[in-house]
């Protein structure tokens, strides 16, 4: 749960609603609660790579690409 003051009312999608604590703050330049922040630590995925490594691992010119991962891939299984 965060940290944050609620709103005073329900999904308003974007659009301050007037007398409601938690708009007023936004209004005022608060920053906005992130949920999905990215995940960029190994301890924070859970072990698995982050979507940066697997686009790097297979992008073109990448060891994927190369084969130096072998004859079956075993990116991502540490």
């Amino acid at each position: 749960m965060s940290d944050t003051t609620q709103h005073t009312h329900g999904p308003n999608f974007g659009r301050h609603v007037a007398d409601c604590p938690r708009c007023a703050e936004l209004k005022a330049g608060a920053e906005p609660v992130r949920w999905n922040r990215p995940r960029t630590e190994r301890e924070q995925t859970g072990g698995y790579p982050t979507s940066r490594e697997i686009t790097e691992h297979f992008a073109p010119g990448s060891p994927h690409t190369r084969g130096d991962c072998g004859p079956v891939c075993t990116f991502g299984d540490w």
